[in-house]
């Protein structure tokens, strides 16, 4: 498994594994308004945009196939963590995470964790910190890890 950094090359890639991994876990919990937030935010050229910007995004590519991705926003917030539903549980996510908080230029790292996906940042190390939430259609909790 090789860690690295996106590339442009590897944008239809990314936004198909987090649309479909969305899709499996996440959409069946969302109002329709959600579920076209998220594919607005998943699309390719919504990726770009944000290469631009000061995101670190990162790819686990196994034998040339991209498995998972993460994407950092301002050195503290988890803005996208996504792994092909596939290759869920074989600690990819983790290997994401841990590579992104290399990147970390903060005390503490934020999420807005999907509901499904809260078990799993729990295992990560993030705890809940206040109320669900809901911006857009896209219901949240949000949760923080406190960085040593």
């Amino acid at each position: 498994m090789n860690i690295r950094e996106i590339d442009e090359k590897d944008l239809e890639d990314v936004s198909a594994i987090c649309i479909a991994s969305f899709s499996v876990s996440v959409a069946g919990t969302l109002s329709d308004e959600g579920v076209s937030a998220f594919l607005k935010i998943a699309a390719s050229d919504a990726f770009l945009n944000r290469m631009k910007e000061d995101n670190v995004m990162l790819v686990a590519e196994c034998d040339g196939r991209i498995e998972g991705v993460i994407e950092l926003k301002e050195g503290r917030h988890v803005a996208m963590l996504f792994v092909d539903h596939e290759h869920q549980k074989k600690g990819i996510g983790r290997m994401l995470l841990s590579s992104a908080l290399h990147y970390v230029r903060a005390d503490t790292v934020t999420v807005r964790a999907s509901l499904p996906s809260v078990p799993a940042y729990r295992k990560y190390g993030f705890e809940c910190k206040g109320d669900i939430a809901e911006s857009a259609g896209l219901v949240y909790q949000p949760m923080e890890i406190k960085l040593k």
